[in-house]
């Protein structure tokens, strides 16, 4: 694949998969501000960086996401970040008509029966993807934007325990990399992942070591996704 020689900025240029896309990336133009460089609670802030920059495309992953029970004890937190920071970006992305590309999560799905499709029934599994959809109703009403709704890790997978009784479909950071390129230019929402499986499954083809685990108490029993819709593209 050609490069594409157009300015990308992602937020969370420090997080995880920041990290992952500077490593592995050979044809984005990217930027990979951190929170001093872009704060996404200050409009302000966003408002400079952007008319400094000039990206044609956003790639807003700045979140709070780990620990997952963060959203439960801080839920201002989360309020902050993953809602009212998100609607922050839209703002700015609206006022310089830059293309958004939102990663949202695969738990905004009831997860009950799996192999949701983009337009299916959405209800969050739990304050972290109740505090994700609160980001994607700002990001629907801009409409050049892109909603992903995401289920990845890191590799290698680094869980000592996986669940058995959980079925996903997580890809890592790497394999999400190479989708990014062809995905800049679509709109709507689409679902992103790998096989359906259950998480024990996808981990210790990765890592032989990882010991099964009950997680019935803590997630619903299938949030995987239908991913026809990326099969299309890529």
């Amino acid at each position: 694949m050609k490069s594409i020689k157009k300015k990308i900025v992602i937020t969370g240029g420090e997080g995880r998969f920041a990290k992952t896309l500077k490593k592995n990336n050979k044809i984005l133009n990217i930027s990979y501000p951190n929170k001093k460089m872009l704060n996404i609670l200050s409009i302000k802030s966003i408002d400079n960086y952007f008319k400094k920059i000039k990206p044609k495309y956003v790639l807003h992953a700045a979140a709070l996401s780990r620990p997952m029970n963060i959203h439960d004890k801080n839920i201002s937190k989360s309020i902050d970040l993953n809602i009212i920071g998100t609607a922050n970006i839209v703002k700015v992305c609206e006022k310089y008509k830059i293309k958004l590309i939102y990663f949202s999560t695969n738990y905004v799905y009831p997860g009950k029966k799996g192999n949701y499709k983009e337009q299916d029934p959405i209800l969050p599994i739990n304050n972290y993807a109740w505090s994700k959809l609160g980001g994607e109703c700002s990001v629907k009403l801009y409409k050049n934007s892109l909603i992903i709704r995401l289920s990845m890790c890191e590799k290698p997978f680094i869980h000592k325990y996986a669940f058995s009784d959980i079925k996903s479909n997580f890809m890592f950071h790497d394999d999400f990399v190479k989708i990014i390129p062809k995905i800049l230019n679509k709109k709507g929402t689409i679902n992103i992942g790998g096989k359906i499986q259950s998480i024990y499954e996808f981990a210790k083809k990765n890592n032989p070591q990882v010991k099964k685990k009950s997680g019935k108490k803590i997630f619903p029993p299938n949030p995987s996704m239908n991913i026809s819709e990326l099969k299309k593209i890529i």
